[in-house]
């Protein structure tokens, strides 16, 4: 049998489309506030939700043990609890279901030797990423069920850029067998955009930042961060050190993230101009005019999630956006490649 066919290809790319399911229900879970509702951690039993009456109870009791019903939500009732358990219920479930549509085939293309050695290097890769994006969804739950009503933006970011790269790099395994001839035209061109994903991730990671602070429900205008002041007043908040304030306060945070957007734009508009003076095979030209649509949709997205003050449809649509950014620019790095 052929090694590293067309089932493992598309394999690979269910993969990817699993992957994108649940980071657009973690923006939904993370949005609808309902990323607490669940206190306990169990990975086999805790596929099944509360089927009765007495179950929910037993499961909302638990709930009103931690810092978020106690602090915020004293005032929910059970079916206000039914209606924030669904989605992070929803969340670890098809966490589960991305682990085991991944094992058990691999096993499968394993013991049936459909896999090159290199193929099957790239998967354990993958299967170590998996397993850790998994290890920080539960630490990143953690941070909020001691004290603070609400889980650490550091870990919110590590759990969220965790699921970008595992999918980038699954996306990046299927390319490598979907186009097994690679030819590198431009080494500098090739670092440019290496530059640019670079600049990407950190930017999504600025905006699980945003994300976990709450940091779009302020300085809701746009170019200004208020209607007449380009930065407002509370960046510059004492702390001990400045630096602080760029990475745990809101407004600086905020500020960062908006610059970052700006720097994105300029990156990926840049790209766009060089590959137009090369000559480009047609997936290069898809590539390059990917990311430049996208770009721009992505930074309407933007500014408008914060104009309206983050409606949950805006928030996941412009995560979504992300991701699409995401695979545009691994898509284009691939395809100018060696």
């Amino acid at each position: 049998m052929k090694k590293d066919n067309k089932k493992v290809i598309y394999w690979l790319l269910l993969g990817c489309l699993l992957i994108f399911i649940m980071v657009v229900v973690g923006g939904i879970t993370r949005l609808t506030h309902s990323g607490l509702s669940i206190s306990n951690y169990k990975l086999i039993s805790g596929t099944i939700p509360p089927i009765n009456e007495v179950e929910w109870q037993e499961a909302f009791d638990l709930y009103k043990q931690y810092p978020e019903y106690n602090k915020l939500n004293t005032h929910f009732t059970l079916q206000d609890f039914k209606d924030i358990y669904f989605w992070e219920w929803l969340h670890r479930v098809i966490g589960r279901f991305i682990g085991v549509v991944f094992i058990l085939p691999f096993l499968f293309f394993l013991a049936t030797k459909q896999l090159t050695k290199s193929t099957i290097k790239k998967s354990i890769i993958l299967l170590i990423l998996g397993g850790f994006q998994g290890f920080l969804g539960w630490y990143m739950v953690k941070s909020g069920l001691v004290d603070n009503p609400d889980v650490s933006h550091y870990r919110l970011a590590a759990h969220l850029t965790t699921a970008f790269i595992t999918f980038a790099y699954t996306f990046w395994v299927a390319l490598d067998l979907m186009f097994p001839n690679k030819k590198q035209i431009n080494k500098r061109f090739r670092n440019l955009v290496r530059i640019g994903l670079g600049v990407l991730l950190l930017q999504i990671i600025y905006g699980a930042f945003v994300a976990g602070l709450d940091a779009g429900f302020i300085h809701n205008h746009w170019p200004m961060m208020s209607e007449n002041k380009w930065i407002h007043e509370t960046v510059y908040i004492e702390q001990n050190p400045l630096y602080k304030n760029f990475i745990e306060g809101k407004s600086g945070v905020q500020f960062i993230h908006r610059m970052l957007a700006y720097i994105v734009v300029l990156f990926i508009m840049i790209i766009w101009y060089k590959a137009k003076q090369m000559p480009l095979n047609n997936n290069q030209t898809k590539g390059v005019n990917a990311l430049f649509i996208m770009v721009g949709v992505q930074f309407l997205l933007g500014v408008l999630t914060l104009i309206f003050q983050v409606p949950v449809w805006l928030g996941v649509a412009h995560q979504i956006g992300a991701f699409i950014l995401l695979s545009a620019m691994t898509f284009t790095l691939h395809r100018f490649s060696k």
